[in-house]
């Protein structure tokens, strides 16, 4: 991994952690996720169209066919991360989240993609890997209090979702040369679209998460298109069996939020497990 593909990467694992802290905190659900969907969709739409109008890009049927997968599979990934931060905590729904979705996208880009890591490379994604089960406490996490059980779940699936849109959203930058802003805008747009009818049919609780958490919803349509805007940056000229892992070094952020932010408890074996994380970072960008 180049020095400017880790140093996207790790802005984007910032921008990522924040994003998700304010979504935390706001747990609205659907109509949250339409909230920030068309202040996003409005907040970058100079920047796609300026891209449209200089690069002119060419995109056709498959093309078109990528942009509304994506579409659906980042709904799916928003709708079933919320549902997560319903039942549990940031630091526990966040971390199985992100360090299963990388795990599955190495694998998969290994098995799908031809791409052939380093040894060293793979020996960090393990790192990664295990650094996250110690991290959310392994199996005995599953009976502790606070709907844990369900929250490993809708972690875990999140983690499946994530591994779809990266290896997916990787074939459209890449191969069908779709620039990164036109894609991630129009994700914005057609999500707010799809979740249109929900938003119209609750007005006033649009309303009501608006004047509650203004600030969150800002901040979660600013951060959110940018932090990936920076990954799918990345996987234009980067493997995702580097980008995905290496991304992960949020898990690190998400759980100092989590502990520090939201007073979540049990810091030290989440922060040592964390610390194993970074080594596991470094072990990806040497390789």
């Amino acid at each position: 991994m180049t020095p400017v593909a880790l140093a996207l990467v790790l802005l984007s694992a910032i921008a990522n952690a924040t994003w998700n802290l304010f979504a935390k905190r706001a747990g609205g659900g659907a109509r949250f996720i339409w909230l920030f969907e068309a202040l996003a969709s409005l907040l970058y739409a100079p920047l796609a169209l300026y891209v449209i109008a200089v690069q002119r890009p060419q995109i056709g049927a498959l093309g078109l066919a990528f942009l509304a997968g994506s579409v659906l599979l980042h709904l799916a990934y928003f709708l079933i991360l919320q549902r997560g931060y319903s039942v549990g905590d940031l630091s526990l729904v966040y971390p199985l989240a992100r360090g299963t979705g990388p795990t599955l996208s190495t694998a998969a880009a290994i098995a799908f993609f031809g791409e052939r890591p380093t040894p060293l490379a793979i020996a960090g994604a393990l790192l990664v890997a295990i650094s996250v089960v110690i991290l959310v406490g392994g199996p005995r996490a599953s009976r502790g209090a606070g709907g844990a059980g369900w929250a490993i779940g809708y972690g875990l699936l999140t983690g499946v979702v994530i591994a779809a849109y990266t290896l997916w959203d990787k074939r459209a930058v890449s191969a069908l040369l779709i620039p990164p802003i036109l894609l991630n805008w129009s994700n914005d747009v057609g999500r707010t679209i799809l979740l249109l009818p929900l938003a119209l049919r609750g007005k006033d609780a649009v309303r009501d998460l608006w004047h509650a958490h203004w600030r969150e919803a800002l901040g979660v349509a600013i951060l959110s298109p940018l932090s990936y805007l920076l990954v799918l940056t990345a996987l234009v000229f980067t493997p995702v069996s580097y980008v995905a892992p290496a991304r992960e070094v949020s898990i690190l952020i998400g759980a100092l939020m989590g502990t520090r932010l939201l007073a979540e408890g049990d810091a030290p074996r989440r922060l040592v497990a964390a610390g194993a994380m970074v080594l596991g970072v470094v072990a990806l960008a040497l390789g």
